[in-house]
């Protein structure tokens, strides 16, 4: 489950304000012993070098300045103070300041004239004049005593940000519930409005409180991944965990997969986000943990009783729970319930209810949490109490802090900051009234009266639509065939499914540019949703986009006609006046490119996500070319033709530029070149021939891509390589394979597997076909592992790219927007 507010994606923030430091005494380490207070100009420097604690002030001027002791980064040269001391009471005057550990082993900071600026109100018994505080490498300052006993340390008194390694106690029930407390503003550390922390009453949820009012409020934990303590995954590198110390529990973070020169922490920003600040390779970036609503629909109780935010449209706006309606005569009018909602019809207790399922919802607020209930008993529970309005029930899987797997959730009263999700959230059970006995008897009587009269009139509709319909495949495909087409073609066929264009006009609002997906030289890619609820995706092909009829014929009759997991599935077609669009089921993570090529995206591709991605399309390619019915050449393979689902698995599509060939055929020429520059083997390039070796060579540029994260032509590499092939081929002869594999993952990877993958895309680039793999082999070698495998030879065609013989500008290539276009020719 998603950690945060709202769907987990990378916002990255590069913050602007610097904080001036003074600069630290060379001569500094990282103790506070008695009688050697530590003044201003003169720092405590943690073993390692990561913190240091000392005077600060920041602001940027030199005049005026409040001075405070803190704890920030060496490293990060803005956005760098993790822990203040004196935040409410500012240095006005430094010349005399220090942090002293008294005799009595108490940590005083004193202003001038010895006044009592803060103190750590610890008091010791007996002479303990052997203590000392020490900054660890952590960023924690502790006070111990001589006997190693800890008397007090900061990571128990947190102010705006959670470090790596602090417990942050979200339950209060033998010691005050811990907040983080923004700063009133960045150059301002005294506390703000903004405040981070668990449910006062429940651990369960966490707000974000603006004074004393909500702000904002998580969905409520409902599941998690691992034994012996709760954990969350927020993005790629950061996951929460929840466990308990002695009466307590806490929260606390990890890295996963980070580096050690990474540094992380968790910070409540005076704007009222809860962000993650990452420094790594001199670059400082933010990445929204707990956002600030971007809508006011979204904060706190803002739809009022039994409303909820609706953000699954692309208009979010407050709307009544099912069987309820707005309480406002003028919300009634527009649809709208910014002011709260009633039931449609009071509760009676009296008779026997049920329950509606609301699904993918942030269930609400003021819950009464049951423990040890299954789901039959959470629905008994609720039902037996007239005054239950509503239930949610989550079976955690994993052996609780409590000592119970099971989550009850019960609703007495008002429900309260309700909102429908978009891929996330649970159900949610809502109380309403079931029909009377007089209902009940009416119906029994009428209601199969009434079914059967329905029944007909849709039947009688249905058979007319459906000659309408049957009639208009026939003239649309009779006007297909007669452009050039044979009538004995086997693949023509009158069953294709046909969707109006009012139909597609609905589903997408008009072409809404805010359902715009994407856009090439074909035309543009809409997102829509049809009458019946299921969404997709509708390809738009434009009139300059060069793909005619012909190509349009092409690619339905193919995709229509292939079934497999790791192709793309075509839902239908529409031919309109000079519109010609196609329908294809709804993929939400888009194209491989998207990710690939994205400096931001490309860290969420870990190995093995990579290493499903080659092995799909190597098992898509095989079944194109050997175990469908039809031997298929797609011919314009590349990463913008890879579609990823909602777990990432690998769709091929964009058949516009496929050949089919019949018996025996093994391979086919043409004199019109198509495609995408990189991609092309040279015998197409130079020839036109074409056959299963072509979409081969596709597949080990893919692949090459795939491993190093550039795209074929990287302006990355040196003028001694001018494409990721010959940089491959020099790192595999030279038994680097390493270096050729991204950054972002090679610490995390598998480097026998990347190796192998490079040797692969090596072999299926090999300028003969005849020494390219077939895709059957392809497979058995991803799927088994094998390491005997022949060594590639040198990529000729690319080596002597720079002696002029194989320009790619000189190759007779149709495309607009690196979109490829064809002409189907008879067979």
């Amino acid at each position: 489950m998603p950690m945060g507010f709202l769907p987990i994606h990378g916002i990255i923030l590069l913050v602007v304000c610097s904080l001036s430091l003074l600069p630290p005494s060379a001569s500094s380490d990282s103790r506070l012993l008695p009688n050697r207070p530590l003044t201003v100009g003169s720092t405590l420097i943690s073993d390692d070098g990561t913190f240091s604690l000392g005077f600060f002030s920041p602001s940027n001027s030199t005049r005026n300045n409040n001075y405070y002791v803190g704890i920030w980064y060496n490293q990060i040269p803005k956005d760098n103070i993790v822990w203040v001391a004196n935040r409410a009471t500012p240095i006005t005057d430094p010349s005399s300041a220090t942090l002293t550990l008294t005799n009595t082993s108490n940590l005083v900071v004193y202003g001038t004239d010895g006044q009592l600026i803060w103190t750590a109100n610890i008091s010791a018994p007996g002479n303990t004049t052997s203590a000392e505080a020490t900054l660890e490498n952590t960023g924690n300052f502790i006070l111990r005593t001589s006997e190693g006993f800890i008397l007090w340390q900061s990571f128990n008194h947190p102010t705006d940000t959670l470090l790596l390694g602090m417990d942050f106690r979200v339950t209060h029930n033998t010691h005050a519930l811990q907040r983080l407390i923004s700063w009133n503003s960045p150059q301002d550390p005294s506390p703000g409005s903004f405040s981070y922390g668990a449910d006062p009453n429940e651990f369960l949820q966490r707000f974000i409180w603006n004074g004393s009012r909500a702000y904002r409020r998580s969905p409520v934990w409902n599941n998690y991944l691992i034994v012996g303590s709760y954990m969350e995954i927020i993005n790629s590198n950061i996951y929460l965990t929840i466990h308990r110390i002695d009466d307590e529990i806490y929260i606390s973070y990890g890295v996963a997969g980070g580096s050690s020169s990474s540094t992380v922490n968790i910070k409540m920003d005076y704007s009222g986000k809860v962000k993650i600040l990452m420094w790594e390779s001199n670059m400082l970036e933010w990445d929204v943990l707990e956002a600030e609503p971007n809508h006011e629909c979204s904060t706190y109780g803002y739809c009022g009783p039994f409303g909820y935010c609706d953000n699954s449209e692309p208009i979010v706006a407050c709307k009544c729970l099912d069987g309820f309606e707005p309480i406002s005569n003028t919300d009634r009018s527009d649809g709208s319930s910014s002011k709260g909602c009633r039931r449609k019809e009071a509760l009676r207790c009296d008779r026997e209810n049920s329950f509606l399922t609301l699904a993918s919802m942030k269930i609400p607020d003021k819950f009464v949490y049951v423990k040890n209930k299954s789901f039959d008993e959470c629905t008994a529970e609720c039902a037996s109490n007239c005054s239950c309005a509503a239930y949610a029930y989550a079976n955690m899987s994993t052996t609780a802090i409590n000592g119970d797997e099971t989550r009850c959730l019960l609703w007495m009263g008002d429900l309260i900051d309700t909102e429908k999700l978009v891929g996330q959230g649970e159900n949610l059970y809502i109380r309403v009234n079931s029909l009377s006995e007089k209902r009940s008897h009416i119906l029994k009587i009428t209601l199969p009266v009434l079914l059967s009269f329905l029944i007909l009139i849709c039947m009688c509709l249905l058979w007319i639509c459906n000659c309408r319909d049957k009639q208009r495949n026939k003239q649309i495909w009779k006007e297909m065939i007669s452009r050039g087409l044979s009538t004995s073609d086997e693949l023509v066929d009158e069953k294709f499914p046909f969707i109006s264009f009012r139909k597609i006009v609905l589903a997408t609002n008009n072409f809404s540019s805010s359902n715009m997906l994407g856009h090439g030289g074909f035309g543009y890619v809409y997102k829509g949703t049809l009458q019946c609820g299921k969404r997709i995706a509708v390809k738009r092909l434009s009139k300059g986009s060069g793909q005619g009829v012909l190509e349009f014929r092409n690619e339905v009759i193919l995709i229509a006609k292939l079934q497999h997991r790791n192709l793309v599935k075509l839902l239908g077609f529409c031919i309109h006046g000079d519109e010609k669009l196609l329908i294809y089921e709804y993929l939400p993570n888009k194209s491989l490119d998207a990710f690939l090529f994205n400096s931001n995206k490309r860290p969420l591709l870990h190995w093995s996500i990579r290493f499903n991605i080659i092995m799909g399309i190597a098992r898509g390619l095989l079944y194109l070319h050997q175990d469908s019915r039809l031997k298929i050449i797609h011919r314009d393979l590349k990463p913008s033709n890879i579609l990823l689902d909602a777990e990432m698995n690998p769709m091929i599509s964009d058949f516009g530029m496929a050949r089919i060939f019949y018996g025996n055929q093994q391979q086919g020429n043409t004199n019109r070149v198509m495609g995408t520059y990189g991609y092309m083997p040279p015998e197409y390039a130079l020839e036109g021939m074409f056959s299963v070796k072509s979409d081969v060579y596709s597949f080990g540029v893919l692949v090459l891509e795939i491993v190093s994260g550039s795209k074929i032509s990287s302006m990355l590499m040196t003028e001694d390589y001018p494409n990721i092939i010959a940089y491959a081929w020099s790192l595999w002869k030279d038994g680097n394979t390493k270096d050729f594999v991204d950054p972002s993952i090679v610490e995390s990877c598998s480097l026998d597997e990347t190796s192998q993958c490079i040797h692969i895309g090596l072999l299926c680039v090999q300028d003969n076909p005849n020494s390219r793999p077939l895709m059957s082999s392809v497979v058995s070698i991803l799927e088994n592992g094998d390491t005997s495998l022949p060594p590639p030879k040198q990529p000729i065609y690319f080596a002597e790219r720079n002696n002029g013989p194989y320009e790619a500008a000189e190759a007779p290539v149709d495309s607009a927007n690196t979109m490829s276009i064809t002409e189907l020719e008879g067979r």
